[in-house]
């Protein structure tokens, strides 16, 4: 296929060379990944008609879903190609971007449907997309309902270097620190692959702790607070002593939150610490070491530069914060990809450098 590499005369000039961490490619339909499905679930799913296996948390016609500019005339937002390259690669003169794909295999009930959809949704990114253009990865997409399958799925697209990660919705059916999960964190360790929990939900349980909201912007905000509730998990059971090598990517997490959230964890933990003895560091320093999150959304004033550097500051660390624009969702308008008031040193860090550091196969392009 014809390769179209970034134009320095259209290019942002300050995202020129990054990496974006988060773009999200769309899938068309369920037809799009018939031709990547074995014969049974082909015939499975055009035989009762199944479609629509959009997810809750991004409704394709949500405001929020796709920035009015990024949205096609027709078809659901990240479908084509051609506009991706031009709006989020081309346009912000792109390094590499990983392509994180938000569907429904990971949500549906059925764990053997969920494992289909999820394998033929990754054999599609690599044969559609990831061939089409040298400057996209891919997340692997597993079956957060089925960690053996999950597994499976891992060990099976583990030899493809184009896949940089594994991808999870944050919340699913269990807190990630349980049990039930390691074996998932004990073959993205194997395979030096960081993990993404991206904001999107299984829809088992109420968004809140206090039931169903009305209305989606209660949903997507109450996001912040399943993150926290994950982090604390891999955290506190342990998750991190005994996967020492595992790396979790928050995605569209938000990250003026997490001052507030490491400082209140460390306090909590002097004064419980008895009931986990095998957390021997304060969690501000655990989670600094294995966590990182993307900066679409910063969730700061637009209009107040030194917030920005007040978070990072508060934070204590710059080489946690990784660029990503979040294409098509809409988290800000033109270029104003990144939050006002980063301090200079900073930002190449944020761009390319935390990236870098953070996915090990996205090295090996570069070498």
């Amino acid at each position: 296929m014809n390769v179209i590499l970034p134009s320095a005369a259209t290019a942002s000039p300050q995202t020129r060379g990054a990496i974006d961490c988060d773009l999200h490619p769309g899938v068309p339909g369920i037809a799009a990944l018939l031709p990547y499905m074995s014969d049974f679930w082909r015939d499975s799913f055009v035989r009762r008609g199944m479609d629509g296996f959009d997810l809750a948390s991004y409704p394709p016609g949500a405001p929020i879903s796709c920035r009015p500019d990024w949205r096609p005339a027709g078809g659901k937002p990240g479908t084509d190609i051609g506009q991706l390259r031009a709006q989020a690669l081309d346009g912000f003169g792109t390094r590499f971007a990983i392509c994180n794909t938000l569907y429904g295999g990971q949500v549906a009930i059925s764990e053997t449907m969920g494992a289909a959809i999820c394998s033929a949704i990754n054999d599609w990114i690599a044969a559609e997309w990831l061939a089409a253009d040298p400057r996209l990865r891919a997340s692997i997409v597993v079956p957060a309902q089925a960690p053996h399958l999950a597994v499976e799925e891992i060990e099976r697209l583990a030899g493809d270097r184009r896949f940089v990660q594994v991808l999870l919705p944050v919340a699913a059916e269990l807190l990630y620190g349980k049990s039930y999960y390691w074996p998932i964190w004990a073959a993205a360790e194997k395979h030096g692959l960081p993990v993404g929990l991206h904001a999107g939900s299984m829809f088992r349980y109420a968004p809140t702790s206090n039931g169903w909201p009305s209305h989606y912007l209660q949903d997507y905000v109450s996001q912040s607070q399943t993150f926290e509730d994950q982090l604390l998990s891999l955290v506190s059971e342990g998750v991190f002593v005994r996967y020492p090598g595992l790396r979790i990517v928050l995605l569209e997490s938000g990250v003026s939150w997490l001052p507030g959230f490491l400082w209140r964890s460390v306090k909590t933990w002097r004064g419980v610490r008895s009931e986990v003895p095998w957390v021997k560091q304060p969690p501000a320093g655990i989670i600094r070491e294995h966590v990182r999150l993307t900066v679409q959304p910063f969730d700061v004033p637009a209009d107040d530069a030194t917030a920005t550097a007040d978070v990072i500051r508060q934070i204590g660390v710059d080489d946690m914060l990784l660029f990503a624009t979040d294409y098509p969702h809409w988290q800000f308008d033109g270029d104003h990809v990144l939050p006002p008031g980063i301090p200079p040193e900073t930002l190449r860090r944020i761009m390319v450098d935390n990236p870098l550091a953070t996915y090990p196969r996205l090295q090996e392009s570069i070498a």
